[in-house]
């Protein structure tokens, strides 16, 4: 993967931000997150998608059709729990 310009970067994080996705199959890198639902938090400027499975952690997956695919928000309903990660955009006070 190429690295991206500025306008490029920017491209992909209007394409994929806020967007629930899950990574295609046959990427074997990516096999611990088959059948799995994360929501892309934004796009770095490498062009890799920071990607929230609601696990505690946050990975950068490259920003691209051949490697995640969109999920409509209503098959992701109730495969991803939004408040499990601080992931939010408003997330709710701590202690």
């Amino acid at each position: 993967m190429r690295f991206p310009t500025f306008a490029e970067a920017e491209e992909l994080k209007r394409t994929w931000t806020d967007k629930f996705v899950r990574v295609r199959a046959g990427l074997p890198q990516y096999e611990r997150f088959a059948g799995r639902v994360g929501r892309v938090v934004t796009v770095n400027y490498g062009g890799k998608a920071i990607v929230d499975f609601a696990d505690g952690a946050w990975y950068d997956i490259p920003a691209l059709a051949d490697h995640l695919e969109v999920v409509p928000d209503d098959e992701a309903k109730g495969k991803f729990d939004p408040t499990a990660t601080s992931a939010q955009k408003h997330p709710a006070r701590q202690g």
